[in-house]
């Protein structure tokens, strides 16, 4: 029983959420544990070896900061999500608590939204060294290099603080079945008995800060870039550099074009196993591919890994 009735009246409040996961099909969940901890694994390894190879002398530089922070949220993003999953894909006891509910919607939204922003602090990293070489390392110091990184937390933490107390302050009261595979606002909202158009106005609000505000910065840093490319003399020097910002611009296609298509309109638009489908894009695959991504085009992190791997 996930639910205790309040006072003498017939309203009940829920304790406890039950996660209805991928599928329903009991055949296909011991196939998902053993696909999503592969998945699982290849993040864990490909963001750690980020980390550990761009902590060599030769890679100190802002761009390889931002990439061992990209790593280390990446991790952090599918340990938030990745676990329980694969308990659950075991597991005939499906439920999350209140707080954990509320606990996983807070970590996911926090990293999520400083995510968006640390690629915009990314783009604009590009944007300096070739649009600005001559001062880049003034522009690009440590000190902006950290607070560009200190910012994107804060206003993560700022975003979900205010969505997580909004949601969670709204009454459920049951039923308490989430079909989702974890505790995110779609999914909750439809288990809110009370009218939700004013969050959702908020939530659409909060998007467009969060996801088409940064995403326009991006954009627009990418305009000077391409811009700048296209004055440079030589086809060799202008298809160098545009190598040096493909991996980002892909990483930024994923990530927010998943992203943008759940969260544009929280309660409705798109049939809940497309949903499904969209949001392990950014919290599984997209970490998963990241590695891949900067590390193929990128000779010297290649080189560092052919090394680790000989020792």
């Amino acid at each position: 029983n996930h639910t205790e009735k309040v006072g003498r009246s017939n309203y009940t409040t829920v304790t406890m959420f039950i996660l209805l996961g991928l599928s329903r099909h009991t055949e296909l969940q011991i196939l998902f544990f053993f696909m999503f901890l592969l998945i699982y694994t290849i993040t864990i390894i490909g963001n750690s070896l980020i980390i550990i190879v761009t902590v060599h002398p030769s890679f100190y530089t802002p761009m390889y900061f931002f990439l061992r922070v990209l790593s280390f949220m990446d991790i952090c993003t599918t340990s938030v999500i990745v676990p329980k999953m694969l308990v659950n894909f075991l597991s005939q006891d499906k439920s999350i608590s209140y707080i954990g509910c509320a606990a996983q919607l807070y970590f996911l939204i926090f990293l999520a939204a400083a995510e968006c922003y640390l690629l915009v602090a990314m783009a604009y990293d590009r944007y300096v060294a070739i649009c600005n070489p001559l001062r880049y390392t003034i522009m690009m110091n440590r000190r902006v290099c950290f607070s560009l990184v200190l910012l994107s937390f804060l206003t993560g933490n700022v975003v979900s603080v205010v969505q997580t107390a909004w949601v969670f302050t709204l009454p459920f009261c049951g039923p308490n079945k989430i079909n989702y595979f974890f505790c995110d606002i779609s999914p909750l909202l439809v288990l809110l008995c009370t009218e939700t158009s004013l969050y959702e106005i908020q939530a659409t609000t909060t998007t467009v800060l969060v996801i088409f505000t940064p995403f326009s910065l991006i954009l627009l840093s990418y305009i000077f870039i391409i811009s700048r490319i296209l004055t440079m003399p030589s086809a060799k020097g202008r298809y160098k550099t545009f190598c040096t910002c493909s991996s980002h611009l892909l990483v930024v296609m994923l990530y927010y074009g998943s992203g943008s298509l759940i969260y544009l309109r929280p309660k409705f638009s798109y049939p809940q196993d497309a949903k499904k489908l969209l949001a392990l894009v950014y919290t599984t695959i997209t970490p998963m591919l990241n590695p891949v991504i900067y590390s193929l085009r990128n000779k010297d992190v290649k080189r560092i890994l052919r090394t680790i791997m000989r020792k």
